[in-house]
């Protein structure tokens, strides 16, 4: 009742049949000729929107008229006319839906908003920005820049910690999220004073004004005491003189039992909990305490004051919202809408970027946080037990985190982690970030300026705080260079604001001229082409040998492509690197006209690239036209055109996306804990492959096989758990369990940076603090055995295994110990947190910004991006032929396809290489050892077909071993039942008049599913087997999960405004 096409795909082995799906959406007209309330596309028509009216319209009409899931009817019997109650219904729906429309219309301003589609750089709304700079950005294209890319937190945060060691004036952070007790590098014990607080105090101390910008997150609940009982007795007034009284009256009942529901709801729980588990309020204090020339700024607020409200609830009468699960959490979604939509209110939108600007010359942008679970290394160890050394612990305290099993909790006690690591993987965090300097940071600063400016002039000049004052900044519009003024002049910070350091103190390890002065890249010095030129293994070998070939002969130059590039993107640049800032952002986040220039630039790249597009990102929501509301970023629609018109002409055009196999973190996706993420996915879903307007679906309709053109992909890992015997004898030698030391072990390593100056005691608590057991197990450890390097740490994680040059995983060994080795095996999604576009190996765009509307539009979260355009020539090949490539793209989509393949080696965070130094210090990359060869052509049918072949075999290992989901091989919530819960759900079981108990599941989360195996030592080499055929993190996206139901519809409640969180 779907519609499957197989397309036969050649891989490296052989021919293979491969289903993929599209065409078809739950519901949906189908040969069988079902039934339902989606079929033809008559949903909004007939019954209107998911939300207050339509749901409750639904739940009505089915209950009294015999329709819906429940055909029986609640009066049956009763001798009640079911038309009558039906049409009472129809009545106040009809009356209600039109003035809700009218409203939503009205109030939100639809009706003038632009499609966010245009090419041009300006909207047609005058609420939009004019800037006639490209793309619609406030900031010109900017040539003569250096830049260096940064796969993973690793190689980034060794980065910032050098840069910020040679901060001398000034240092400006924008974030999300920032957690001060965050190790720039690893093992934290070894690297202590690499921890942000510390790093910024030490600043501080030299002299450096830090200045910085944090997301303030939803934490307090809204009275109703602002909404009772105005705003129900207006909203009854609001509908149509000629309705019946009955109707009126039934309505007005209806207002009023709502909102006495709302009173009765916010006295029994805490309504509007946090909305993510970030805890700026800590952040804010723990580094201000730190120093005072530290000042942190915490936006948007969230509480409106009772006048703002009541004078603004038209705003949110559609939003008014029930749950198509329960009519209980009407109150819930009532109070979310009304709170969230108000123009100066803004509960749901964040400040999303992610930026750091040293001295005003240095700059690091990109996906990356400075906060808990972006620190990682390429190969994404997602184990870490040492029972051999818990000094060699890498991801102390919160930051051994898993989302998927348990969000961050309590951050602002850092000694906080329920997340037992002797059971439960971390999850792996997959991102990238640049550094740069050159006239592009110009733009940079001026918009840090702009944007610290309007939070002090909307929150903080009233406050008189001598640590808060503006910023002055006179932009160079030309372009040119020019070095910020220093700190002590007092124009240049503002009246007061800055303490000068004490003449003895530091001022930082000076810059080194011959560094700075370097191209973000150069050409690899012998020793370092030793360290990256490995042999690939003997099938890559034998697949590359023709390509091999064509590279002894040399490449030949082709100007003429490459200058038509330059044409098109910006004109062909003298000397240096061309780089321009866009951004998303509106009068909430900026104080400015609305800007999204990030989706103009998506657009238009896609739209003018000629061979082929890379995505990497986040979230992957976006629309093909006007008929996928609320969706309204069209970066979906220039795909399709793209692609359209590359199958009309006959060229090889290929787009390869990557996104997470889940988004936002949900665990079981059956609790009702996981229907904003099933939202999500339903959005994403109905983007790429369902829902009728879909990419793939769209392309089909032309008379084209999307999958010739389009493909999707997710990355996972795997691990061991180190509960090996060298744990029990540690905790046998030393009469300590692991857990309780390697407790105090995360209590000493996250103290706070001014512990020791806290108390009303006067203690140097940081020397008082309990270790008895930390220093106890340390001494045990010391007389147990090496056990084949389990007992040294050699085998603590397996996580190189998958990686280029690791040992076979057959090879690895284990002796039982606290756990069997089949039991210490885990798996998680690898969470892509990327937000990168790459077109032709020439152009990339980089930032913070997500393929969704809420970082896309501008008037939603606030983001910032940079493309990059690199004059400096590569000798590539596209498509078999010659193609002049551009050093900074190629290089980075490069190693980036080399890591999720396994063709790099496994990062070593204590041997750090160029790549993890500051702008300066160029990139390195091997060209032209057999792992580049590999993926030097994205269009080669060779490359192609490994690519392929490589994400089927680790899908269907990963399957066989650990049936995560989504996959394919879920259809319907009964297959999701059977493949997944049946294994992993905790059940809870009691007679009649018993405690009800609950039963653990089979397996843990992320575990092996045994049973598939043989028991005992043949169950683990079977185990292996599987394992071993595991390399790298790619996998195939499930584009058949669940597609014979709604995903979105059981349990969660969407509407007007839910939606628009969503997407």
């Amino acid at each position: 009742d779907y519609l499957v096409v197989r397309v036969t795909a050649k891989m490296s082995q052989g021919y293979k049949e491969e289903p993929l799906a599209y065409g078809h959406y739950h519901g949906r007209s189908s040969p069988s000729n079902d039934k339902t309330d989606y079929q033809d596309g008559q949903f909004d028509a007939e019954e209107g929107e998911r939300g207050l009216i339509g749901d409750t319209y639904r739940k009505f009409r089915g209950k009294y008229s015999g329709q819906g899931p429940s055909s029986t009817p609640a009066n049956a019997g009763s001798g009640q006319p079911t038309g009558l109650v039906s049409g009472l219904f129809d009545t106040i729906h009809g009356a209600v839906h039109e003035l809700g429309s009218e409203l939503q219309q009205r109030i939100s301003g639809r009706a003038s908003t632009s499609s966010h589609a245009h090419s041009g750089p300006q909207c047609d709304s005058s609420m939009h920005n004019p800037s006639q700079n490209r793309y619609g950005s406030f900031g010109a294209q900017r040539n003569n820049n250096d830049i260096k890319w940064y796969v993973d937190g690793c190689g980034y945060m060794w980065a910032v910690s050098r840069a910020l060691e040679q901060a001398r004036e000034s240092i400006w952070i924008l974030d999300w999220w920032l957690s001060p007790e965050l190790y720039l590098r690893r093992p934290p014990a070894k690297n202590e004073q690499y921890r942000i607080d510390r790093m910024l105090q030490a600043a501080a101390q030299r002299g450096v004004k830090v200045n910085i910008i944090v997301y303030k997150e939803v934490t307090q609940a809204l009275t109703r005491k602002y909404l009772s009982p105005t705003v129900p007795r207006y909203l009854h007034s609001l509908l149509p003189r000629h309705t019946d009284k009955f109707s009126s009256a039934l309505t007005g009942v209806g207002l009023a039992a709502t909102f006495a529901s709302l009173e009765y709801l916010e006295s029994e729980n805490q309504l509007m909990k946090p909305y993510v588990p970030v805890c700026s309020s800590h952040t804010k204090h723990a580094l201000e305490n730190l120093h005072p020339n530290i000042a942190v700024f915490r936006h948007p607020d969230h509480l409106p004051d009772a006048q703002t409200l009541q004078s603004s609830f038209l705003s949110s009468l559609q939003n008014l919202s029930l749950s198509a699960k329960t009519a209980a959490s009407l109150p819930l979604d009532a109070l979310k809408a009304v709170y969230g939509m108000n123009e100066d209110v803004i509960l749901y939108w964040a400040h999303h970027e992610k930026l750091c600007i040293i001295d005003g010359r240095t700059a690091f942008m990109g996906g990356l946080d400075l906060c808990y679970g972006r620190w990682d290394l390429n190969q994404h160890p997602i184990a870490d037990c040492h029972p051999s050394n818990l000094d060699d612990t890498v991801f102390p305290g919160q930051e051994y985190n898993n989302a998927r099993v348990l969000d961050f909790q309590d951050v602002s006690h850092w000694r906080n982690n329920k997340l037992d690591r002797t059971m439960n993987s971390r999850m792996g965090w997959s991102d990238i970030s640049v550094s740069l300097r050159g006239p592009v940071v110009e733009d940079l600063r001026a918009h840090f300026v702009e944007r610290w400016n309007f939070i002090y002039n909307e929150k903080y000049d009233v406050r008189k705080d001598v640590r808060y004052s503006r910023l002055t900044f006179n932009q160079n519009e030309a372009g040119t260079y020019q070095p910020p003024a220093s700190p002590h002049r007092q124009n240049d910070q503002g009246p007061g604001g800055y303490f000068a350091p004490p003449l003895q103190a530091s001022r930082g390890a000076e810059f080194d001229e011959d560094q700075s002065s370097s191209r973000g890249f150069g050409s690899t010095d012998l020793d370092a082409r030793r360290h990256h030129h490995h042999h690939v293994e003997q099938g890559i070998e034998q697949m590359t040998e023709a390509v091999r070939g064509r590279f002894s002969g040399g490449v030949q130059r082709i100007e003429g492509n490459f200058e038509h590039h330059g044409r098109l993107h910006g004109g062909f640049q003298d000397a240096g690197i061309a780089c321009q800032i866009v951004r998303s952002c509106s009068k909430w986040s900026h104080g400015v006209a609305i800007e999204h220039s990030i989706q103009n630039a998506y657009v238009e790249v896609i739209q003018r690239s000629q061979h082929f597009v890379y995505i990497e990102n986040q979230f992957f929501i976006t629309a093909t036209g006007d008929s996928q509301k609320p969706v309204r970023n069209k970066i979906g629609a220039a795909l399709v055109d793209r692609i359209v018109r590359a199958a009309r002409n006959g060229e090889n055009y290929k787009v390869i996306v990557i996104i997470p196999a889940v988004p936002a973190f949900a665990g079981d996706l059956k609790d009702d804990a996981s229907l904003g993420t099933r939202a999500i996915m339903e959005f994403q879903y109905n983007s790429i492959n369902r829902g009728g307007h879909s990419i793939m679906e769209v392309i089909a309709n032309e008379g084209i096989d999307p999958t010739q053109y389009i493909r999707f992909y997710n990355l996972r890992n795997y691990d061991r758990i180190n509960c090996s015997a060298s744990m029990r004898d540690a905790e046998k030698s030393s009469g300590v369990a692991f857990g309780t030391a390697q407790q105090q072990y995360n209590d000493a390593i996250e103290l706070p940076a001014d512990y020791a100056s806290r108390g009303d005691d006067g203690q140097n608590r940081a020397f008082t603090m309990d270790r008895q057991s930390y220093e106890q197990y340390q001494r045990g450890t010391q007389g147990t055995k090496e056990r084949q390097g389990l007992g040294s740490g050699r085998w603590d994680s397996v996580s190189e295994c998958y990686m280029l040059g690791g040992v076979d995983i057959r090879s690895v060994p284990w002796e039982n110990g606290n756990v069997s080795e089949m039991d210490a095996f885990v798996s998680e999604e690898l969470y892509v947190h990327s937000k990168v576009l790459i077109a032709d190996d020439r152009v990339v765009i980089c930032g913070s910004a997500n393929l969704n509307d809420r970082s896309q539009n501008g008037d939603h979260d606030s983001e910032i991006a940079i493309i990059v355009e690199d004059p400096t020539p590569v000798d590539s090949y596209m498509d078999g032929r010659p193609w002049r490539a551009s050093k900074f793209a190629a290089t980075l989509r490069r190693q980036l396809f080399r890591k999720h393949l396994g063709l790099l080696r496994a990062q070593d965070m204590q041997r750090p290489d160029a790549n993890f130094e500051p702008i300066g210090v160029p990139n390195i990359y091997d060209f032209g050892s057999g792992e580049d060869r590999v993926v030097v052509d994205p269009l080669s049918d060779s490359f192609l077909n490994f690519w392929n072949s490589r994400a089927h075999q680790n899908t269907v290992a990963f399957g066989r071993a650990f049936h995560p989901v989504p996959h394919d091989d879920v259809r319907t919530w009964k297959e999701y039942d059977k493949f997944y819960e049946t294994f992993f759900k905790k059940s809870e079981k009691g007679a009649d008049g018993e405690q009800v108990r609950t039963v653990p599941a089979r397996y843990e989360w992320g575990h092996v599913v045994a049973e598939n195996f043989s028991p005992g030592q043949q169950g683990i080499g079977e185990l292996k087997e599987v394992l071993s055929t595991i390399k790298g993190t790619l996998v195939e996206m499930p584009l058949l999960f669940l597609i014979k139901e709604d995903i979105a519809k059981e349990g969660v409640s969407l509407n007007a405004f839910t939606e628009e969180v969503y997407t």
